[in-house]
């Protein structure tokens, strides 16, 4: 069923009630509106009133139109739960010192596919929904409504006053399944997020330095990381005196360490059970808890596991020993802790541990950083929920 302005009665409501929804002004207008029952969606099409000058996009300019583009469609919100789209040609117009472009819309953001009433709805879907659920709400695409973040997130870092943080974190985000990393930088004075960029390779982080002067870089203080090489490589190409600037995070530090119980556990648990023995059945994750974080249902159970001389169970405590280390607050003692942790480490005759005690061993500076250039972590990336 089609609708024109010109046929009166009912279709010229019709043609009004679009052109109130969609939020079109002058010179805009509706031209007519098609229906489809069967495909449960709404087909507006939009025209503009004739002789008028269009602004260049480059220099503002009044200029004639010089021709049409071929003619787009874009998402709006839906009317009484049918899919409702906008169609139009856009103007071009023909400047002197740019040469042919295509006019601003009113509704959407060049190369959007959605108007921007769609997109702000959108992103209020995504901020109390997971990506999953927000584009099954939406009926959309994963990769339609990332798209949609992204130019959230340009709106917001052009609305801001340019300020450089003293305090970084860089951390990598799972983005959806399949292993497809997101790298964040944070703000972790302001607590915001500054740069996402798609994997976590070293041009990843590089595309954000890349946006700053040198004075601003030299500016940084302190970075919160992994020791993730590609991050480490970036860092280093491009802040001055570096090595003294970052700081491993510990809740990645502590993640290894957690990596480490898991491997003992799951190699005790295979000889226990060739000689007949359960006792690790069910148990991997009361390992991977700290103490004071243990679910009340598990402690009995764990506490008699850790009466048992089993290898998982000092593999743990060496782990939950680490956590002391940022409790000091004096370098010389957080030195100090280290050294007999270390030794405590590398002499369990426990490989996994072992191997994450030298590997902290080798990155040693930008552990005790924490206690001498800043104590930052990445508390505020690791809280971002940003798809699933």
């Amino acid at each position: 069923m089609a609708c024109r302005s010109g046929e009166g009665g009912p279709a010229v409501r019709d043609v009004d009630l679009y052109r109130q929804l969609l939020g079109l002004e002058d010179p805009w207008r509706v031209d007519h509106v098609e229906l489809s029952v069967q495909d449960q969606r709404v087909d507006v099409f939009a025209w503009h009133a004739e002789s008028l000058l269009w602004p260049c996009p480059e220099c503002g300019t009044g200029l004639a139109v010089h021709d049409h583009a071929p003619e787009r469609s874009w998402r709006h919100l839906d009317s009484c739960g049918f899919a409702t789209y906008l169609h139009a040609r856009t103007p071009r117009v023909s400047c002197a010192v740019h040469g042919v472009r295509q006019v601003r819309l009113p509704w959407a953001e060049r190369r959007s596919r959605f108007t921007a009433l769609f997109e702000a709805f959108a992103i209020d879907v995504l901020k109390e929904s997971d990506v999953t659920g927000a584009c099954r709400i939406l009926r959309v695409s994963w990769d339609e409504a990332w798209a949609i973040m992204e130019r959230a997130v340009a709106r917001g870092q052009a609305a801001k006053c340019r300020r450089v943080p003293e305090l970084l974190g860089v951390d990598e985000k799972a983005a959806r399944k399949g292993h497809n990393y997101l790298t964040v930088v944070c703000d972790l004075q302001r607590g915001t997020v500054e740069h996402i960029a798609d994997d976590r390779k070293q041009a990843s982080l590089d595309s954000y330095f890349e946006t700053l002067s040198e004075e601003e870089r030299a500016a940084i203080k302190a970075v919160a990381t992994d020791m993730w090489e590609p991050y480490l490589n970036s860092i280093r190409q491009h802040l001055p005196a570096a090595e003294g600037k970052v700081v491993f995070d510990r809740f990645h530090i502590m993640k290894h360490m957690g990596g480490a119980v898991d491997t003992v556990r799951k190699r005790e648990h295979r000889e226990l059970r060739v000689k007949g023995l359960d006792l690790l059945t069910g148990s991997k994750y009361l390992w991977l808890y700290s103490a004071e974080n243990l679910p009340s249902k598990h402690k009995e159970r764990f506490a008699a596991l850790r009466e048992e001389n089993l290898k998982t169970a000092r593999a743990w405590a060496i782990k939950e020993s680490l956590r002391v280390l940022w409790h000091y607050h004096s370098l010389g003692w957080a030195k100090r802790f280290w050294r007999r942790w270390y030794f405590w480490a590398t002499h369990s005759k426990l490989k996994p541990v072992i191997d994450v005690a030298r590997m902290l061993a080798r990155h040693l500076r930008g552990v005790l950083n924490y206690f001498s250039r800043a104590r930052i972590t990445n508390a505020a990336a690791e809280g971002l929920i940003l798809w699933s």
